[in-house]
């Protein structure tokens, strides 16, 4: 598909929201609010059960949202290879992005592909869930 085709189709420039339930809600939204600078956009409590946050930055293109449902229990993150991949080309907002990290407590993990320790760094939010901090640009280098 060529650029003019995909300006003229929707879901080019649709928003995206990555949904992810979880058990531990106050532990991810600070992991992500804490640990790596996301705001909270918006939230319900009981709508249907379901208690829930969303968590991005104005004007960025996607967002995530984290839910909780009382009494149901969540299973752990799907594999080390599901991944959130965020690319700072900039190396000093990258080391300020790993020094947020580190200082709220998180240690990077071994990835499980390599590529990813390459230029990058990869950390584990309370879910277990991956979280990738690459040092490179979109499309990459």
């Amino acid at each position: 598909m060529n650029n003019e085709a995909l300006k003229k189709d929707s879901i080019a420039s649709a928003h995206l929201r990555v949904a992810r339930p979880t058990d531990r809600l106050e532990e991810v939204q600070a992991f992500y609010c804490d640990a790596l600078g996301f705001k909270v956009l918006g939230g319900f409590k009981d709508h249907d059960g379901f208690d829930g946050v969303m968590l991005g930055h104005e004007g960025a293109q996607y967002h995530l949202e984290f839910t909780t449902r009382a009494g149901h229990h969540e299973a752990s993150a799907p594999s080390p290879e599901h991944l959130l991949v965020f690319y700072l080309p900039d190396l000093s907002q990258w080391q300020a992005a790993i020094e947020r990290l580190e200082s709220q407590g998180f240690s990077a993990v071994e990835a499980f592909n390599p590529y990813w320790d390459i230029k990058g760094r990869t950390y584990e939010d309370p879910d277990g869930n991956r979280v990738v901090i690459q040092n490179a640009s979109w499309p990459t280098e």
